[in-house]
């Protein structure tokens, strides 16, 4: 009797081990905090000069660096979670041009990224899940998940080519948000 005792106590030893590193494990991949933290990013539209001008005889008026041109934009969409604000890409005086996203809003989560994606942005559950299944740039991990904040574009990438932008979360291949972006 005693050694079947030993038994089923070893058995409820092992069982409540297993649980705890099924809970930690859990925890670590789903880090479920993350929702009630919130990173506020607020970043200035990065200024870059305008490339040297080559002197002429009469150079006319005096004209200071081109401002930087919002060349489409387009506002967030929910998905997953509750997302607003708006994603823009400006065209920078040297000739560049930067994902921006301004007065973002959504949940914070494990792992997101911002991509830039050929699929069309679809409301509803219908649109969660297609920003990975055609062609897409994954531009960088999201900065923060409310407030401003500025992606470069990579030089040899025809943003044109992809006329949507996602907040991807890529541990669970889910959108959280995402803005069709239409030429200005």
């Amino acid at each position: 009797m005693a050694v079947e005792w030993s038994r089923k106590k070893r058995r409820w030893a092992g069982l409540a081990a297993a649980a705890v590193v099924a809970v930690a494990a859990g925890l670590v991949w789903f880090k479920p905090w993350a929702l009630w933290l919130d990173e506020t990013v607020h970043e200035a539209l990065p200024s870059a000069s305008a490339p040297a001008a080559t002197p002429t005889a009469n150079p006319g008026p005096s004209v200071s660096a081109a401002a930087p041109v919002t060349v489409a934009r387009g506002a967030f969409i929910s998905h997953e979670h509750a997302t607003t604000g708006t994603a823009k890409v400006v065209r920078l005086a040297d000739g560049t041009h930067t994902l921006r996203l301004e007065g973002l809003d959504t949940s914070n989560g494990p792992d997101l990224h911002v991509l830039l994606s050929d699929a069309p942005v679809k409301e509803g559950t219908a649109g969660w899940r297609v920003f990975d299944e055609g062609r897409y740039v994954d531009l960088a991990r999201l900065k923060g998940n409310r407030g401003d904040q500025n992606y470069p574009l990579p030089t040899d990438v025809d943003w044109s080519e992809y006329p949507s932008v996602s907040i991807w979360c890529d541990r669970f291949d889910v959108s959280f948000g995402a803005a069709a972006l239409v030429r200005a």
